[in-house]
């Protein structure tokens, strides 16, 4: 049995009808918590809920597009109507829209924009709102993504919503500290459609869909594996064990867990009374520039066959 009890909080999960998002909530539902299933497809929604149910857990739908203060409103305002309260919110909804950016629309960028990284805001503006109201205290849980971490090529949107997402996390585990609201943004990486488009990733995803399990190399050495892999750390941010965890950015996936580090300076050099263009130049190969930081997300070690 379980030793993370959930019993009586409340949870609303966006994007939740499939994927990491259906994950997230079965897992929390599993820990005893209710959940408000949220999507913009009724049907994945309305079987969700019947997923949690069946497996003896409590779950609503609110088929909604999150984005708007509406839409946040309407969720939070759900989780209140049928439980009587709210205890966690996990922002998981996404989409796609990837080109290059010489080829990237404004409809590109401002649909995964208003998607991940507007919809994170309004959602945890109509929460905090909320759990400050209630004054016990309660739980954010951000979903970021590796690409928000180091870049990832023709992904402009989202790797500016997940950086965004990271920043709003640390920003606000400050500002709700006082409310005992712990915030935290979670990197996932899994086998779902977005992955499977990586294509050193796809065969093995494929055969996880025919019933084949992960290789050790990708479930430990590349932390890949299943949305459930993931969804563990959903229920344990929210528990009362993870109390004291706030402002951190936690990556998961197959059977590795890390936690990922703030930003900060590497290397420095100084010149008296400022630097001028032409010292830049002569001091920047052998100081600050010496070891230039890579960008992009590493690609899959695959062994040779």
């Amino acid at each position: 049995m379980p030793t993370i009890d959930l019993t009586g909080k409340v949870a609303v999960v966006t994007g939740s009808g499939r994927g990491l998002g259906l994950a997230y909530a079965q897992a929390l539902a599993a820990h005893g918590a209710s959940v408000v299933v949220n999507d913009v497809d009724e049907d994945a929604a309305g079987q969700a809920v019947k997923s949690i149910t069946e497996a003896g857990g409590t779950a609503v739908a609110e088929v909604v597009p999150v984005g708007t203060a509406e839409a946040a409103d309407r969720l939070v305002g759900r989780a209140v109507e049928e439980f009587g309260r709210l205890d966690v919110l996990v922002t998981n909804a996404g989409i796609l829209r990837d080109k290059v950016l010489w080829k990237m629309t404004d409809e590109d960028f401002d649909a995964v924009i208003t998607t991940h990284l507007r919809a994170t805001f309004t959602c945890a503006r109509a929460a905090a709102v909320r759990l400050r109201e209630q004054g016990e205290g309660g739980t954010v849980v951000l979903v970021g993504s590796p690409a928000g971490q180091r870049g990832n090529f023709g992904q402009t949107n989202y790797s500016a919503a997940k950086a965004g997402i990271a920043a709003m996390a640390r920003t606000w585990s400050m500002e709700l500290s006082r409310a005992s609201i712990t915030v935290n943004a979670i990197v996932p990486v899994a086998a779902t459609a977005m992955t499977e488009t990586i294509p050193a990733l796809a065969p093995y995803a494929e055969a996880l869909r025919n019933g084949q399990p992960l290789p050790d190399f990708l479930r430990k050495g590349e932390g890949f594996g299943t949305p459930e892999d993931c969804a563990a750390l959903v229920p344990f941010l929210a528990s009362d064990a993870a109390r004291g965890i706030t402002g951190q950015c936690i990556g998961i996936g197959g059977d590795k867990v890390a936690l990922w580090s703030h930003l900060q300076e590497i290397r420095v050099a100084y010149a008296d009374g400022g630097w001028t263009s032409d010292a830049l130049a002569d001091a920047w190969p052998t100081s600050v520039g010496a070891e230039p930081q890579t960008v992009g997300i590493p690609a899959p070690k695959i062994p040779e066959a």
